[in-house]
């Protein structure tokens, strides 16, 4: 028997609003709303878009040795991170693997954690298997998690609350709104400017009532929410990241802190530290994440199988569908690191046919954080 499926606060508005629902990460959620994939995805990016992520893992950490405790598990400077700043965080393995990526912003008083459902319980024995014993770890079990994406985020949300406004990216404030304290850090997964609002689960719904009230605003589902993120060079856990992929292999040295590096203040000391490190150092790694923008317009899927022009086997599509900012086919895979050239061409392999692919910078859509 599998288990039954859970749900958010906001279910039966999203039932209510005609959503077709899915099964994910062990959630019912939402996959498209009746405007569709496409307008959806075209809507958060010339407006505003509101997702429910509130499956995501939501914990607060407390106690004097929080930070100092967390940054033994991952490759970011947590002890200096100035109150009211998120940052993105990794964990790592003894292989130097990711075994998820997360969300860390300090809150004077405590860290508060936003983590992937699909690896929330993993996540949770990680760290209460890893943290001093004087580290409290509080599962936050009464919020739920909206984002609100776009280009008229900001002016929509400061109709709420005028505060946000002044927020650049990566910041976090605690504000009321709907009359009550919300956690509003201006970010999110989309590659646009907006806000992530932690709200109490009681709350959730009219939150989301009166920003649908907006006619700026409209429900965006997972479908689109994959095509945002993969156009802005956002790699999805599960997919573009696991256990067996290191940082360096998934070109995110931007996620090492300096403070973190060899010649950094805190060099290492965390899981995995020595083979991270290294790889750095020497670049000595045999596959490397790239980017990948089709020839025509045949969308190209994960698991599609990478070929050079010679038709030796180089790699794999870890993310891939029609990029409707961009107008083409859009994808991310790992290539043997020799096949890592940006402007060649590879080929996919896709029932049968083999597609041509430019390997190319990401992101293909330019990201819109707001930073002054």
């Amino acid at each position: 028997m599998s288990e039954p499926l859970l749900v958010t606060p906001l279910h039966a508005l999203h039932i209510e609003m005609g959503a077709k629902m899915v099964p994910f990460a062990g959630y019912d959620m939402p996959v498209q709303y009746a405007l569709g994939v496409k307008k959806e995805h075209l809507h958060c990016r010339q407006s505003a878009g509101l997702f429910d992520v509130s499956h995501m893992g939501q914990l607060r950490l407390k106690g004097a040795n929080a930070a100092a405790g967390l940054e033994k598990l991952v490759p970011v400077d947590i002890i200096d991170l100035p109150n009211g700043k998120q940052r993105y965080a990794f964990f790592t393995n003894e292989q130097g693997g990711i075994s998820d990526d997360l969300m860390v912003t300090n809150f004077g008083d405590h860290l508060f954690v936003v983590v992937n459902a699909a690896c929330k319980a993993q996540d949770i024995a990680h760290l209460q298997a890893n943290l001093p014993d004087d580290v409290e770890i509080e599962i936050i079990e009464d919020r739920a998690l909206l984002a609100l994406q776009g280009p008229k985020a900001a002016a929509v949300l400061g109709e709420f609350n005028p505060s946000v406004k002044e927020m650049m990216f990566m910041d976090a404030v605690k504000i009321e709104l709907v009359g009550v304290e919300c956690y509003v850090s201006r970010s999110g997964y989309t590659g646009e400017d907006g806000y992530e609002i932690s709200v109490p689960a009681a709350q959730a719904e009219q939150l989301a009532r009166e920003l649908l009230a907006k006619e700026e605003v409209e429900w965006i589902g997972l479908g689109a929410r994959d095509s945002l993120r993969l156009e802005c060079g956002l790699c999805l856990y599960g997919h573009d990241l696991d256990e067996t992929t290191t940082p360096v292999e998934a070109s995110l040295l931007w996620g090492i802190s300096k403070a973190r590096r060899s010649d950094g203040e805190r060099p290492g000391g965390f899981i995995g530290s020595g083979i991270i490190l290294d790889q750095i150092a020497t670049k000595n790694v045999s596959r490397k994440r790239i980017g990948l923008v089709g020839q025509s317009k045949a969308p190209v899927r994960e698991g599609a199988v990478l070929f050079d022009a010679d038709d030796n086997e180089i790699g794999v599509v870890t993310s891939g569908t029609f990029g409707p900012t961009y107008g083409m086919p859009v994808a991310m895979g790992y290539v043997k690191t020799e096949n890592a050239v940006l402007e060649s061409v590879v080929y996919a392999e896709v029932r049968g046919k083999k597609l041509a692919m430019t390997v190319t910078k990401m992101p293909v859509v330019a990201q819109s954080y707001y930073r002054g």
